[in-house]
């Protein structure tokens, strides 16, 4: 898959295309069927299946830390858009001055001059453009002017239900796993690079991969089951805390994993946390013993949960 990252990196060879546009936050399994049906149509016309995107995505901006919270930060979008057969992935950077782009604008030099789309899949309540003007019927009017299609994603329910990021957001936030997998299509992982904390759990006997949350609101919070991998690696299971560490006066939202048999080093290592099941919520506990005696808890619970050995 090619990444085009800004509008100034759209070349005359990316000309001709079948496009569609939005977040696709979480790459579910409504999204699947959309990228699905723009994949097939891409191979009727003989190019390439183009999806454009917004980073940070436009509420992030509007609306900073009262935006929704973000399902899948833009590597983990990559990688499921790949596995989905996007040819192109053209990444906007959302910022004041696109968002001030007249909505005609948007149509007459972006998708018709820049990227000769043939064919447009979008939602029928998608807004574009300075102060939203653009809109599903502006895009129509302009597809008979211009000679392509335009099509609502209405088209491609996944069975008779319309699946969307926001049910999945209050999956998560309930943590129910399992049901949110099933929407999603695939496990909801966490990922993000280990770095050095401070070495808090060590001294509990409960060493931890710290690793930073690159997202302005976590779309979960508390105690879970998880799994761990990065490229090429095994699987490692474990027990993992994502919140602000009451405990101990934290300021930060940050993922905290303790693996069950593992003794290597993971500083620097980018790696990928599935989160299987929730254990509990975070809570503030009146000592450190009594965190202690928590963690030993939460551990035999995920390990019950995983299938592990209690040991």
């Amino acid at each position: 898959m090619e990444l085009i990252r800004g509008i100034h990196n759209i070349l005359p060879a990316h000309h001709g295309c079948v496009l569609t546009i939005g977040n696709f936050d979480g790459v579910h399994r409504g999204h699947a069927e959309v990228i699905s049906k723009l994949v097939q149509k891409a191979r009727q016309l003989k190019v390439p299946a183009t999806l454009m995107t917004f980073e940070p995505q436009p509420q992030e901006m509007f609306r900073g830390e009262n935006a929704p919270a973000r399902l899948s930060i833009l590597r983990d979008k990559i990688f499921l858009l790949e596995e989905l057969g996007i040819d192109r992935l053209v990444c906007i950077n959302f910022n004041a001055k696109f968002a001030s782009l007249p909505a005609e604008d948007f149509i007459d030099k972006l998708l018709v001059e820049s990227l000769g789309v043939k064919y447009l899949v979008v939602g029928d309540d998608f807004c574009f453009g300075k102060q939203r003007k653009g809109n599903f019927n502006m895009l129509k009017s302009a597809g008979e002017q211009h000679s392509f299609a335009v099509v609502s994603t209405q088209s491609f329910l996944l069975g008779d239900k319309r699946v969307s990021s926001t049910e999945i957001r209050d999956l998560l936030a309930k943590g129910k796993m399992e049901q949110a997998r099933r929407l999603l299509g695939h496990p909801f992982t966490l990922c993000g690079k280990v770095a050095h904390g401070e070495k808090i759990g060590r001294t509990l006997g409960f060493p931890t991969a710290n690793i930073a949350l690159k997202r302005q609101v976590s779309p979960v919070r508390g105690v879970f089951a998880v799994k761990l991998y990065w490229d090429n690696s095994d699987t490692y299971e474990g027990v993992a805390n994502i919140g602000f560490r009451p405990t101990v006066n934290g300021q930060v939202c940050q993922l905290e994993v303790h693996l069950f048999d593992f003794d290597g080093d993971l500083y620097g290592r980018t790696v990928e946390v599935e989160l299987v099941a929730k254990i509990r919520d975070e809570q503030p506990f009146q000592s450190l013993e009594a965190l202690k005696r928590q963690i030993n808890n939460d551990a035999d619970k995920a390990k019950a949960l995983l299938g592990c050995d209690a040991g």
